[in-house]
């Protein structure tokens, strides 16, 4: 078995909750495993974001598998990774699992979306039927077995409700995934329901601003949650400090103002492990 889907298996099997905060590049990953963040998610959505398109199905799937790689080559932790809605029929996402699972990612969730997919708390989204998505999920779990922990996920509750989502989410756990995803409930009962009438290993989307409420921690592992990703926030927040940064820039001619809301040249370098790389190329030399 792969070895972190066998980490990310270990501590799933225990009883607890766990956080993934959303990451898009190397430098994010590194700073979400510095904060010990046990598991970390490399969002679609965000990698997306990060070269300058919305999340709507853009860009490839080869483009995300090369990020993806240098996302999971910088942590030692388990990466579970966006893999849309496996970028076409049976085929096509058996042929691109296989590519992911290359990377030495842990997991992938994959959701049921007509092509082009795009992101969960948008509008105007269109899913494929329950029996096509099946019939995926099998064909994923044939290739994958068990070097890919399959999380299959579900847009339903926007265009059919939450009992279609809730009737889908079953069949996608017969047909062999090993967890759930219930995109973009948009109230606390249908968060609580969906956890307590899908008795299945679960995920929940919530970040601030989305459509989904937020809700403590404790009281989604009393629901039956066991993740909980949160995709974007931590882009967000870059994205604002780079604003607030290039403002100073431009105006001062230099960031001398806001220096102490910056990271050191030294903190930079040591996030990074400079000195481990010089070393070696001294070991070398």
């Amino acid at each position: 078995m792969n070895k972190a889907t066998q980490q990310l298996r270990q501590l799933l099997s225990k009883d607890e909750i766990y956080l993934a905060p959303g990451v898009y590049d190397g430098l994010s990953a590194k700073l979400a495993e510095l904060a010990e963040f046990p598991l970390i998610y490399a969002s679609g959505g965000a990698i997306s974001r990060s070269m300058g398109v919305p999340d709507m199905g853009l860009i490839s799937w080869t483009q995300i598998v090369e990020r993806v790689q240098l996302i999971v080559d910088a942590v030692n932790v388990p990466v579970i990774a966006d893999f849309d809605n496996g970028y076409g029929n049976a085929l096509n996402a058996q042929y691109a699992i296989k590519k992911f699972i290359r990377t030495g990612v842990a997991a992938v969730h994959m959701e049921d979306q007509s092509f082009p997919k795009r992101c969960g708390h948008l509008a105007g989204k269109d899913i494929v039927s329950t029996s096509e998505f099946v019939n995926k999920i099998k064909a994923v779990k044939d290739v994958a077995g068990a070097d890919c922990y399959l999380i299959a996920r579900t847009d339903a509750i926007a265009i059919d409700g939450t009992e279609a989502a809730i009737e889908r989410g079953h069949c996608y756990a017969e047909a062999g995934a090993d967890m759930l995803f219930i995109e973009a409930p948009t109230t606390l009962e249908q968060i609580e329901r969906i956890g307590k009438e899908l008795p299945y290993p679960k995920l929940l989307n919530m970040f601030h601003s989305g459509k989904t409420p937020i809700v403590e921690l404790a009281t989604l592992k009393s629901w039956g949650y066991q993740l909980v990703i949160d995709p974007s926030d931590l882009q967000r927040a870059a994205i604002t400090a780079m604003q607030r940064t290039l403002k100073v820039i431009k105006q001062a001619g230099h960031s001398a103002s806001i220096s102490n809301e910056l990271a050191s040249f030294k903190e930079r370098e040591e996030i990074i492990r400079t000195d481990e790389y010089i070393q070696t190329a001294e070991k070398y030399k």
